[in-house]
């Protein structure tokens, strides 16, 4: 991925402090939901880029990515600080196997995100293929507060379309929230509090989890499915779990 097209930044949205969406105008050919692009501008002399997931489904344009701002960090600062009309580069190609192109079909689907990986299961959850391969799909968001939890009206569209084939479980760990779970994911699973909510069990007899957010409760999660049976997914060994890896 080290081929680059210009991008222009057409929209921007910021959900709360920290944290932001841009959109991009940029001759992206086709890819698949679930894959990233690598974003990136010239600093102090120097090309900088880092993969963001892609929000937007295969079928829609503009481009959209979701990121944190790192203070001090060499690129978010910069991003942050785009305005329609700013241009980026955007790498020519997306990349990434984080995809259900290979992932066999079950009765449930579990998309398991925290913070900004979020975004990633709105690309997939709108296209055809998890309701065409799944009898219903958990999406599951773990944040630290309320604000963060972005994208309300993407969400209420796709359980509009869906019904009862779509269950939304936000995840708030540091307040109390009304509609939310209190805790983290991970905790929530070991408690049995989460399959709880669904009214569904994660097993390797009818679950495939997809696991897409901070490297600790990936690590963790991994863990407790491991514990229950359940094997991760790889380009040549289908499993029941698979997890992002950006390369």
């Amino acid at each position: 991925m080290n081929e680059w097209v210009k991008g222009t930044v057409v929209g921007k949205h910021t959900w709360t402090e920290g944290l932001y969406s841009i959109q991009l105008d940029a001759p992206l050919g086709e890819f698949r939901a679930g894959q990233f692009v690598k974003v990136a501008m010239d600093i102090a002399g120097e090309r900088v880029g880092r993969p963001y997931s892609l929000v937007n489904p295969p079928s829609e344009r503009p481009l959209e990515i979701l990121f944190n701002e790192l203070p001090g960090g060499p690129l978010t600062p910069y991003l942050s600080a785009l305005n329609p009309g700013d241009t980026v580069w955007v790498s020519a190609k997306a990349g990434g196997i984080f995809t259900l192109e290979a992932v066999e079909a079950a009765a449930t689907l579990w998309l398991l995100a925290t913070g900004t990986a979020i975004g990633v299961y709105l690309s997939i959850l709108r296209t055809p293929d998890p309701w065409e391969r799944f009898e219903r799909v958990v999406l599951v968001h773990g944040v630290r507060s309320a604000t963060d939890l972005v994208y309300g009206e993407t969400i209420a569209a796709i359980a509009q379309r869906w019904g009862e084939r779509f269950i939304f479980v936000p995840v708030v760990s540091r307040e109390s929230c009304p509609q939310a779970l209190a805790g983290r994911i991970t905790d929530l699973l070991t408690s049995g509090d989460l399959e709880a909510r669904v009214g569904v069990r994660i097993d390797p007899a009818a679950s495939h989890v997809m696991l897409c957010g901070n490297a600790a409760m990936i690590k963790e999660v991994k863990l407790l499915l491991e514990a229950r049976g359940l094997v991760r997914h790889r380009r040549n060994a289908p499993g029941q779990y698979s997890t992002e890896h950006y390369h």
